[in-house]
């Protein structure tokens, strides 16, 4: 794959406490790589990867993993408003970062308006499940992302279960808003980016629409 060829550029936001693995679940999917031990983000880190949604649609998905501890809320803020997508992430043995979640949502929520961000809750060290350390059962978990509006997912980085899964899910969900007028590129705006002029990418995004619903209606 040319990486320097993309149709769509997504920025993606981490959210959650520190120490439930944002961090891990990046490194897993960037990488395919977990470290036992690794360095707690101080502010902001970046990542990138390429995705191709549809054949001929390839997006490059910009990351920001942010730090959890609230000493630097104050800078991961600033990276809010500039986000599409976020994975808001729990650790299922840690029942306080679960409870957190909501906090994590509506604090991001409301400051990205008038902008709209699309969100995947994950339910992170599902490996941790058969040492029976699970503090979060999966009924309130989707219950919980019922109410937000969002997809559920559980996922390990040390296993690599269902990281791939979960952040694919965000980025063809975001895809999903822009086929659907959901989500819109908007001037002065870098939670998503087109490399080619807005009436051209949306001209494509339209005949990708039709092309679906012929295929849906073919007998």
């Amino acid at each position: 794959m040319d990486l320097t060829l993309w149709q769509y550029q997504f920025r993606i936001i981490m959210l959650g406490d520190s120490t439930v693995g944002k961090s891990s679940m990046l490194k897993r999917y960037t990488e395919d790589l977990f470290l036992e031990c690794i360095n707690q983000t101080v502010g902001v880190d970046f990542y990138v990867h390429f995705l191709e949604v549809e054949p001929g649609v390839r997006v490059k998905l910009q990351f920001w993993d942010t730090a959890g501890q609230e000493r630097f809320r104050s800078v991961t803020r600033s990276y809010y408003r500039n986000s599409v997508g976020g994975l808001l992430v729990f650790d299922l043995a840690n029942r306080k970062s679960f409870e957190n979640v909501q906090q994590w949502h509506a604090e991001v929520s409301e400051r990205v308006e008038p902008y709209t961000v699309l969100f995947v809750l994950v339910g992170h060290k599902s490996d941790r499940d058969k040492a029976g350390e699970r503090a979060v059962n999966r009924t309130e978990a989707e219950k919980l992302a019922s109410q937000l509006g969002a997809p559920y997912i559980e996922a390990s980085a040390k296993t690599g279960h269902n990281v791939k899964e979960a952040f694919d899910l965000l980025t063809r969900r975001v895809y999903q808003g822009l086929k659907s007028g959901e989500i819109q590129l908007r001037e002065g705006w870098d939670g998503v980016k087109s490399s080619a002029p807005t009436a051209q990418m949306s001209q494509k995004i339209h005949n990708n629409e039709a092309a679906e619903k012929n295929k849906s209606c073919a007998c």
